[in-house]
């Protein structure tokens, strides 16, 4: 075929729809790719994206560590939930945080500083005052990087919301419990909770202030699809039947996810004498699932490529009625050995698996280049305790998940000394994600065995 021949259509990646009040960037479409790029057959180059989603109130070890290492291990109870992406998970037994162990004088804290230290390997400073101070994440780091390509630098979301003020654990600011990330050493970045602003702010007004128009829209129940369905049906006129497909996936899921938001708002309008944050559904799993299906547009929508989501904070009280567990989470972390008490731990860091593989489902559900979203994603799930009872930041409770544009090599147990830092899982990571990264932290180097050489 020569040049002249080719009449492929390129769309510009950041091509955006917009209406009154509202944008909505596309997924990547074959009609992104360079038109002698497609004559060539040749893949859009893979866009690597970043995820660390973060349990709290440590783990059970004995039913989460697989009893071999290699690729042959069997994936244990809490686990379990994982086993049909089995081929996209790496567990990492080992890496530790000892900058979460308490300075000698410093006493009670470790909620507080096994959380702060989770994604930048830092000690969090002794103080309830304003002057909170631990070291930047690596998310920031990478935020600071990729988000020159993107809308948004990076999205903060969790489940808990916690004051950034205050004391929340013996000597230590409540910050501290609030959030992962960290833009600077002293700066916390607030997470958001609620669906319905997390949706706004990805698919809101990017350059207008026009609140009413907002407003009116969320109160006429209109969606942000109705607003810019003219430019949406002009633009799949000259798209392929690849192109429309992926397309109407796309718009069907934002649709769904509005949906569902305006259910739970309903919900709360309707419940009498009762303050209730609207957009948050009752259900811890129904929240959750929402909160992932957003991260999953704005990751498909190349609208952000980092995203850190708390499924909660460290001295959590929630309570898992939905699965049977009254008791609140914190208290029952303590277990002493009381074999029933692990047994409903067990059963809470199960579920918790368990809506994690929903997310990772939805991932892989969405086509991108020549394999699916979650090849392309690289996502660290754990939390910064390991034995709760003991509060133990060793050897910590970490799976590394999905492709990594083609260089992470799941489908395997790697076990590490308990003396090496966590912080090399970051510094590895972010190099991956070309991120050039000497040192972070109290890093010694990357980490053998992760990734494709």
């Amino acid at each position: 075929m020569s040049p002249g021949m080719i009449t492929h259509k390129h769309i510009p990646r950041r091509t955006v729809l917009r209406g009154v009040g509202v944008s909505l960037a596309l997924p990547l479409l074959d009609s992104m790719v360079p038109a002698m790029a497609a004559a060539r057959k040749t893949a859009a180059k893979p866009i690597c994206r970043l995820g660390a989603v973060y349990v709290p109130n440590g783990m059970n070890m004995a039913q989460w560590t697989p009893a071999t290492e290699g690729p042959g291990f069997e994936l244990t109870s809490i686990l379990s939930p994982l086993a049909p992406y089995r081929d996209r998970v790496l567990v990492l037994s080992g890496l530790s945080h000892r900058a979460a162990d308490a300075l000698p004088g410093e006493g009670q804290g470790d909620h507080s500083r096994a959380q702060a230290a989770f994604l930048t390997g830092a000690h969090a400073k002794k103080t309830q005052g304003p002057d909170a101070e631990v070291g930047i994440s690596m998310d920031q780091i990478a935020a600071k990087a990729l988000g020159q390509h993107t809308q948004l630098a990076s999205l903060e979301l969790g489940l808990e919301a916690n004051d950034l003020v205050g004391g929340c654990d013996v000597g230590l600011s409540c910050v501290y419990s609030a959030t992962i990330s960290w833009r600077t050493a002293t700066t916390p970045l607030p997470i958001e909770t609620d669906p319905r602003a997390t949706f706004e702010r990805l698919f809101g007004a990017t350059e207008s202030t026009d609140r009413r128009a907002r407003l009116e829209r969320i109160q006429m129940e209109r969606s942000v699809l109705d607003v810019i369905r003219g430019e949406l049906n002009h633009l799949e006129k000259g798209l392929g039947p690849g192109d429309r497909l992926k397309l109407d996936e796309y718009v069907e899921a934002v649709r769904d996810v509005e949906r569902r938001i305006r259910h739970a708002e309903k919900q709360a309008l309707e419940l009498p004498n009762i303050k209730q944050p609207t957009g948050i559904p009752d259900s811890f799993e129904e929240h959750a699932k929402l909160m992932f299906d957003l991260q999953v547009l704005a990751f498909q929508s190349d609208l952000t490529r980092v995203i850190t989501f708390m499924m909660g904070r460290e001295f959590s009280g929630r309570t898992y009625q939905e699965i049977g567990i009254a008791e609140a989470h914190h208290p029952l972390s303590h277990h002493q050995g009381n074999r029933e008490k692990l047994a409903r731990l067990t059963k809470i860091q199960t579920f918790h698996a368990s809506v994690f593989s929903y997310y990772l489902e939805k991932l892989r559900a969405v086509p991108e280049g020549d394999g699916t979203l979650l090849d392309q994603m690289m996502i660290v799930y754990g939390g910064g305790l390991s034995d709760s009872d003991k509060h133990l930041s060793n050897n910590l409770p970490v799976l590394l998940v999905g492709g990594a544009a083609g260089n992470l090599r799941g489908g395997r147990h790697l076990r590490y000394s308990d003396t090496t830092p966590m912080a090399n899982l970051h510094v590895s990571m972010l190099q991956t994600l070309g991120v050039p990264t000497g040192q972070l932290a109290n890093s010694t180097g990357s980490l053998p065995g992760l990734f494709v050489s």
